[in-house]
């Protein structure tokens, strides 16, 4: 008798101490109740015949340069409908005008923002928060003053302006507005995730700079948050928890992502072989301290005991994988160290095909190929996984709240994917490059010989 009184005052305490949890809680929670990812205009693609035309017209490079680079857009994983900036593809790379950037800024913004507005039947006015980032351009006034200029929002909204944070920003971003719901309840929150390429195109021939033009392209994603509890049966998604790791005490991981100038001038984005070291020491950081609280109990123990020759399940916690399509061997690294197969590194490689690596707003394109292919049912679980410049590692969990199949970006493109042919036709049109016979040829030739100057 004394031992079932025991066992039922300990189920008592455990029930009130969940339900006071819950009720501090109350209010705190994030949710996301829409997102809206940028589809660029026809003109602005770069297939492989303009970036044929982009490559040939650098007069700084020589034949081993464009060898280099053919290998490395064969290689990317990129397909032939990506987006590049309007100055790049006029050819005005080599002087970009800050009118250049702040244009394809408002493309995204007000493209995005346009339709998540209208589609979540929200109000400019009604929005509290705004947080923008993009990391290679700060403007004044502010960006986020640009979208309140532009929307009219309230005077007392809270605005902040992120910069330099890399691919992961959009993590950081969603983090902020976290900590906000804390301390203020019923509130709203737009985030604003995307990147500057107009104005940091680069045009020396420094073959570590050189990857980030074969790579980067213009997309990016407003999202909507909440934690007003009225507004609880129109999300789409509840953020489960969040864990973010700085890795940039390590010389190595702070210097193989960085924005600098090469010997002569050109500026540009290093890019150095050491990424995929650092991504991996990162991401194994913020695994430690992620994994217990997404993971059951019972696998951490099992990974513990057989640790030797075993990988932990990240399958027993974790239904579906965003990874951020930074590139085609970051992807690779990935699912390497996390056993993942080809099924979840599916989004991750077609959002990098069909979008290119968008920078902070990659994650979004990703999810977005989830929900087009109805992968994403009410439960189910989605880990994040962003890397970025720092070096970071920024990861998330979020529960899907009601199924998700909302027509999005990839409307008009997901009955194609994936693709039966993933080889870029560029090898296919352009591999006489790697003749020997066209050795001795000067760049500038070999561009009229084809047709591109």
């Amino acid at each position: 008798m004394e031992l079932f009184t025991a066992l039922m005052l300990l189920f008592t305490i455990s029930v009130s101490y969940a339900l006071a949890k819950s009720v501090i809680r109350r209010g705190k929670e994030c949710y996301m109740i829409d997102y809206e990812c940028y589809m660029g205009k026809k003109k602005m693609q770069l297939n492989t015949e303009e970036c044929a035309k982009i490559v040939a017209r650098n007069k700084n490079l020589q034949v081993e340069d464009y060898r280099f680079l053919l290998q490395t857009i064969v290689n990317s994983g990129l397909g032939e409908e990506t987006y590049g900036p309007r100055n790049i593809i006029l050819g005005e790379e080599e002087h970009p005008k800050l009118a250049d950037s702040l244009s394809e800024m408002e493309s995204v913004f007000y493209d995005t923002l346009d339709n998540l507005f209208s589609r979540s039947k929200v109000s400019p006015s009604d929005v509290d928060i705004l947080v923008v980032n993009v990391s290679l351009l700060s403007a004044v006034p502010s960006l986020t003053s640009r979208i309140i200029n532009h929307y009219g929002m309230r005077e007392n909204v809270k605005a902040f302006n992120l910069s330099g944070m890399g691919c992961s920003a959009s993590v950081v971003a969603i983090d902020l507005v976290q900590q906000l719901f804390k301390t203020h309840k019923k509130q709203l929150a737009v985030v604003v995730s995307t990147e500057s390429m107009a104005g940091n195109w680069y045009c020396g021939r420094e073959r570590s700079m050189m990857l980030s033009n074969c790579i980067f392209r213009v997309g990016g994603c407003s999202m909507l948050l909440t934690n007003d509890m009225a507004r609880k049966n129109q999300a789409i998604l509840k953020l489960k928890c969040m864990v973010r790791t700085h890795f940039g005490s390590n010389d190595d991981a702070y210097n193989c992502c960085m924005q600098v100038e090469d010997d002569a001038g050109h500026g540009g984005f290093r890019l150095t072989k050491l990424l995929t070291k650092a991504a991996a020491q990162a991401l194994t950081k913020n695994f430690r301290v992620l994994l217990p609280k997404v993971l059951p109990f019972w696998e951490i123990v099992r990974y513990a005991v057989c640790k030797t020759g075993t990988k932990i399940n990240l399958k027993t916690g974790i239904e579906h994988f965003c990874i951020h399509p930074g590139g085609r061997a970051v992807i690779d690294e990935v699912g390497s160290s996390l056993g993942l197969d080809e099924y979840d590194l599916e989004p991750a490689r077609m959002a990098l095909h069909r979008f290119g690596n968008t920078s902070a707003g990659g994650l979004w394109y990703v999810l977005g190929y989830m929900e087009a292919k109805k992968r994403l049912k009410k439960g189910d679980r989605i880990l994040m996984i962003s890397l970025g410049a720092g070096f970071k590692c920024n990861n998330c969990v979020w529960e899907v709240t009601r199924d998700m199949n909302e027509p999005n970006v990839w409307k008009d493109s997901i009955e194609n994917y994936p693709p039966k042919k993933m080889m870029n036709p560029f090898l296919e049109k352009y591999g006489w490059i790697n003749d020997d016979v066209v050795s001795f040829i000067k760049p500038e030739e070999i561009a009229k010989m084809r047709g591109f100057a």
